[in-house]
């Protein structure tokens, strides 16, 4: 559902908890600061950076399905 609702903070706190990991765990998978992940799961800071949602997303490993169509790669096909 934190997924759904665009809930960064609270996705990265449900990972972290589900995994044992702790804030530089996450901070090593993501590339992401661990100072920016404490303010986002804080409610601190908001993520709205289309390229860090998708390193977010990607470092945490999820699927692409789940992301809906705005993060996913656009694939072009040549008709050539």
């Amino acid at each position: 559902m934190a997924l759904l609702k665009r809930d960064f903070g609270r996705v990265c706190l449900l990972v972290r908890r589900l995994g044992e990991l702790r804030q530089d765990d996450i901070a090593a998978l993501t590339g992401l600061s661990q100072a920016f992940l404490s303010m986002l799961e804080s409610d601190l800071r908001r993520l709205t950076n289309i390229d860090k949602i998708v390193q977010l997303l990607d470092g945490l490993g999820v699927p692409s399905e789940l992301t809906g169509p705005m993060l996913r790669e656009t694939v072009y096909v040549s008709t050539s």
